[in-house]
């Protein structure tokens, strides 16, 4: 029971743990940075939060399975969602679901269950799922592994299509990686994202790969450390979030060797 609680944490937290860009420093070295390689808020929040469309389903997912509830046939509902289990899975209908305030959720999502016993898994397929007038196509493969009384880990494999309400993409695939720490008070909690994923959208491709994993703690409320590489249209981009101080600066280093401060 209690790694099935963790699992619901640790999709949940997933779900919120994103960075966001709000303003830069001058040029620290004063060289020009390409145009191509400079990011927008938007892009960067989007390249690190793209769980914002499928968030609020995968809580909800991850609900169900701790549940635990397999027999075939079985039905458990909702005001505005029904869940009927088999032997390997479930399958959950949205009916015009308000999912912590998202836009209204409509559709069938289908979940199998992983086949290692070993660890705690599921895999969601979505096939002309709306939140909104947004329409999601693709999987989420969710899996849970315990490291003890004290830290668990949650890996999500994503390879997903959104389409948005204007018809244009958002593509998404690699695995993100989160892994909890747990304290004896919500503070003393600490959390690290590690991975690789690939993004596209407007045209352009993004690539994140985690050198050194991007960590925090409940007690700050921006990620304290940690190194990525973020590729945009083939230009490496590298961010370094710090030395584990609690600030909201981050340093990055542009393909031609300029540096900035962000403020994140």
């Amino acid at each position: 029971m209690k790694r099935k609680y963790f699992f619901w944490i640790s999709v949940y937290f997933l779900t919120l743990a994103a960075i966001s860009l709000q303003s830069c420093s001058t040029d620290a070295d004063e060289r020009e940075i390409p145009q191509d390689a400079r990011l927008s808020q938007a892009e960067f929040q989007a390249v690190m939060n793209a769980e914002q469309w499928t968030g609020a389903a995968d809580a909800v997912l991850a609900e169900i399975y701790q549940n635990g509830n397999a027999a075939s046939g079985k039905f458990a509902n909702n005001e505005c969602y029904q869940t009927e289990y088999s032997e390997t899975g479930f399958t959950v209908t949205f009916g015009n679901c308000v999912l912590n305030g998202t836009d209204n959720a409509n559709g069938s999502l289908v979940v199998t269950y992983g086949a290692d016993t070993s660890s705690a898994s599921f895999t969601a397929i979505y096939e002309g799922f709306f939140v909104g007038e947004v329409e999601l196509n693709g999987t989420r493969t969710f899996t849970l592994v315990s490291d003890g009384e004290t830290a668990i880990s949650m890996s999500v494999t994503s390879d997903m299509v959104v389409t948005l309400a204007d018809d244009s993409t958002i593509a998404e695939t690699g695995t993100k990686t989160l892994s909890f720490t747990f304290g004896e008070t919500l503070v003393e909690i600490s959390f690290s994202i590690s991975g690789n994923w690939n993004l596209t959208m407007d045209g352009n491709s993004y690539a994140v790969d985690v050198l050194e994993p991007l960590t925090g703690n409940f007690g700050c409320e921006h990620l304290v450390s940690g190194v990525m590489e973020l590729t945009k249209n083939g230009l490496v981009i590298e961010v370094d979030l710090g030395d584990g101080t609690c600030d909201d600066q981050a340093l990055v280093t542009y393909p031609n060797g300029a540096t900035e401060t962000i403020t994140l």
